[in-house]
């Protein structure tokens, strides 16, 4: 493979060699694989849970600090930038880009196991109780701190690439911090260790979407689910991701996304309609008051006074997700904003996307939870059998079962190829010295590869596959939280040298 100018030798054969090796553990020492990272995974969550808890909160915190201090007024860009898409466009991108395969396979399932299993024991199972604590944690897990996450990460990007001219890079936020360093080793670490996060959060929403389509192989042609055919559904559909990105299809790839928000609109409006619609406006309304009224004490709960496994399972999971998709969602929020102020985008980029997980959760997880409740079905049956069941489970209790279970397995597919498509080019961008346009033979490897680490987790779970995703996504992130809080640390410092002057209140936006 030939190698262009800006392709960062250093970074891309460091960071694609290990990765490398890692594929060829999981696949020559699958045991080994899955004993050094359960060790590893005890160690982390028993040692440094308590970090990513209150990591997590402390960003949720600097996220509005940002946006209601006079820094809020401060452009991502030149002081005369204006933005460059309409405020109705940038929501429907940043609603499209907060879309993706973990919705569609925790929106029924995630509530329904919160109702079996209760978070940190604070209700009965199955009881009314644990019932609203399902819906409340579910927006904990998809609202406001995901969001916070990707704000401040896509925030310190957008300021240091469009306002002070560096490269679009995550070692470029760190210079207020180590200088001129970040042009040396200590620049490439920090961009290595951003790969390998990305890889992972990408490895992992692969992952899962392979397991769902299993699901919808099984509900509509009965074919048996194993970890062979997801393994076979990602080769598949990572040969689709191939070709378009050889072709260039841009357009393309966001005919796709549009098209995914689109089927996404149709589903809950299909569900909202025929489903229990009373019961899910209920829910709405109550598990927001509920969610808002108890933010600030379930943001810093440790488990510790018990329920270690429930949290590393779910919160830990959750954190360490959102913490490897930082870069990926960042850099792509980033790339829309410029041209906003610190307080537009940060009110933006952390309440739309969160209005959206809020209505998916009341009517995926409102409907999954009547249904369960009432008697009309029995999705916890399913959900033995694989998470990745209970959607489809629920499915077939409404008419059009054939119609939404294809729609359900499409988005599905739809979300890997685009998916698979946008996280491979940022990582080319990583190793490319920030370049937009990275070249196809990197985009390819890194998705080949990203591709191949996800049939590996699988491989290494066996039937519990989703164990395996989770246990090395929590792994690989808990390095990069370091770099999150140092990016937060260096916007800071850099805002407060901001003049004055630059904060004067802008003119009204488009």
């Amino acid at each position: 493979m030939s190698v262009r100018k800006d392709v960062d030798r250093a970074v891309l054969f460091v960071a694609a060699g290990l990765t490398l090796l890692f594929v060829l553990w999981g696949v020559l020492a699958t045991d080994s694989l899955v004993r050094v990272s359960n060790a590893a995974l005890a160690y982390v969550i028993e040692a440094f849970g308590w970090f990513f808890i209150l990591s997590a909160a402390a960003i949720v915190v600097l996220a509005a600090a940002l946006a209601v201090s006079r820094y809020g007024r401060v452009r991502l860009g030149e002081d005369t930038d204006r933005p460059e898409f309409r405020t109705v466009s940038w929501v429907a991108m940043m609603f499209s880009a907060g879309m993706g395969i973990g919705l569609m396979f925790f929106g029924a399932a995630e509530p329904l196991s919160h109702f079996e299993d209760p978070p940190l024991g604070q209700a009965a199972p199955e009881s009314p109780q644990a019932a609203k604590l399902a819906i409340q944690y579910s927006y904990f897990h998809w609202a406001i701190h995901p969001w916070s996450m990707y704000a401040v990460v896509g925030l310190s990007i957008a300021y240091f690439t469009f306002r002070k001219g560096a490269p679009n890079l995550v070692s470029s936020t760190f210079r207020p911090l180590i200088g001129e360093r970040v042009e040396g080793g200590s620049g490439k670490a920090i961009d290595i260790l951003a790969i390998f996060a990305t890889l992972f959060g990408s490895a992992t929403s692969l992952g899962l979407g392979a397991l769902q389509i299993n699901g919808g192989l099984n509900a509509l042609f009965g074919v048996p689910g194993s970890i062979p055919l997801a393994i076979g559904v990602i080769a598949s559909l990572t040969v689709a991701f191939v070709i378009s990105a050889v072709t260039g299809v841009h357009r393309g790839i966001q005919w796709l996304s549009n098209t995914n928000m689109v089927l996404a609109v149709l589903l809950l409006l299909f569900l909202f309609v025929v489903g229990p619609t009373v019961f899910i406006l209920n829910t709405f309304t109550e598990s927001i008051g509920a969610y808002l009224t108890r933010l600030v004490s379930m943001s810093f709960q440790t488990a510790a006074f018990g329920g270690a496994k429930w949290l590393s399972t779910w919160t830990l999971f959750y954190w360490a997700w959102w913490i490897s998709w930082t870069p990926f969602v960042g850099a792509f929020i980033a790339r829309i904003s410029k041209g906003r102020t610190i307080r537009q985008f940060v009110v933006g980029v952390i309440l739309v996307p969160s209005l959206v997980s809020f209505v998916w959760f009341a009517i995926l997880g409102g409907t999954a939870l009547h249904l369960q409740q009432s008697g009309r079905a029995d999705l916890a049956a399913a959900a033995a059998s694989g998470p990745e069941y209970v959607l489809f489970a629920m499915l077939r209790v409404f008419p059009l079962f054939g119609v939404t279970a294809v729609l359900v397995t499409l988005l599905v597919a739809l979300f890997f190829v685009s998916g698979a498509d946008a996280a491979s080019v940022v990582l080319g961008t990583l190793s490319s010295r920030g370049t937009l346009r990275p070249a196809t033979t990197v985009v390819i490897m890194w998705g080949v590869l990203t591709g191949a680490v996800a049939a590996v987790l699988l491989l290494a779970g066996g039937e519990t596959a989703l164990d395996a995703l989770q246990t090395v996504l929590i792994l690989a992130a808990a390095p990069f939280l370091l770099v999150v809080l140092g990016m937060c640390v260096s916007l800071v410092i850099e805002l407060r040298r901001e003049p004055r002057s630059a904060s004067a209140r802008p003119k009204e936006d488009r």
